[in-house]
């Protein structure tokens, strides 16, 4: 079920909702780009879970209204603003990809609303790591953040031309992504079910325009207006220690930092492998136990 909600400053931001509407209620965050859309656990998984999953276009993408000039901190008021509308006290926070900062962010900003928090295959922020953020990231990923920081004009120009792209043809935008594949990213996104939600979700986040994208890369590459260091709840952080579109030197950056965090690194896992894991990372979110406790009952 999509719906949408107001913020206070009267955009419009596109909500789904899934899973059990009496669960646990967790907010996940797609990657850059994507949209409510996304791959999302199966209803039957979320029921019995007992999670009530919600996501939303983040501004610009899909059929949420744009906010120039936004960081990373931003979201908080956003998801605010969705918990308001739903009637929602707590909840939870997951995101991966260029999710996983948003979720952060949460975090950090709502600490009296948010319960826990996990992000898989994030980055970390660029200020913080300097040069060394854009090591082992691939090329064309490296490119589009340094054209944030100094060409913005030409990175509009080429997301501009890649959303028009993915409009005429969804599928387009993993093949222009070949390059940083790992043979288990390619696996992974053989799945037929995967790959379409995928490709569903690219297709709905450029959907009106390349704005969500492009604004997420600037928020992505400027300070993010929060230091993860004062993140008060648990935190999960997974990461495949093969990923090349965030490196896993950011997990260890964020791991290092974060108070309250258990730190996953997969072996032989890449990018979106993160998307075979998130259904237990999604359960984890919604549960009133640690990690340890909800796998040593599942085991």
């Amino acid at each position: 079920m999509t719906r949408t909600v107001r913020t206070r400053d009267g955009r419009r931001l596109a909500v789904a909702e899934h899973g059990d509407p009496n669960g646990a209620p967790v907010m996940l965050f797609h990657g850059t780009p994507g949209s409510r859309l996304g791959p999302v656990p199966r209803a039957m998984t979320l029921h019995a879970t007992g999670v009530r999953l919600l996501t939303f276009d983040r501004p610009g993408f899909g059929d949420s209204d744009r906010l120039p000039d936004r960081a990373v901190s931003s979201v908080a008021a956003d998801a605010a603003a969705v918990a308001d509308a739903l009637g929602l006290d707590r909840f939870a926070v997951l995101g991966r990809s260029g999710g996983g900062p948003h979720a952060l962010a949460c975090a950090a900003l709502l600490p009296d609303r948010v319960t826990k928090a996990a992000a898989l295959v994030p980055l970390a922020p660029r200020d913080g790591m300097g040069e060394t953020w854009f090591a082992g990231m691939t090329p064309g990923n490296a490119e589009s953040y340094r054209q944030a920081l100094a060409d913005r004009a030409a990175l509009r120009r080429a997301l501009d031309e890649r959303a028009a792209r993915i409009r005429a043809d969804p599928a387009s935008l993993l093949a222009t992504i070949d390059e940083g594949l790992e043979p288990t990213d390619r696996e992974v996104i053989r799945q037929a079910n995967i790959r379409h939600e995928l490709v569903r979700a690219y297709a709905a986040s450029v959907s009106h325009s390349a704005d969500g994208w492009y604004d997420d890369a600037l928020a992505l590459a400027a300070p993010w207006g929060f230091d993860p260091s004062d993140i008060p709840v648990p935190v999960y952080l997974w990461h495949g220690v093969e990923d090349r579109f965030s490196p896993i030197s950011h997990t260890r950056w964020l791991g290092e930092r974060i108070p309250h965090v258990t730190v996953d690194l997969e072996p032989r896992a890449s990018h979106f492998c993160a998307l075979l894991r998130m259904p237990q990372l999604i359960a984890w979110s919604g549960a009133r136990v640690s990690w340890d406790a909800m796998v040593a009952l599942s085991g």
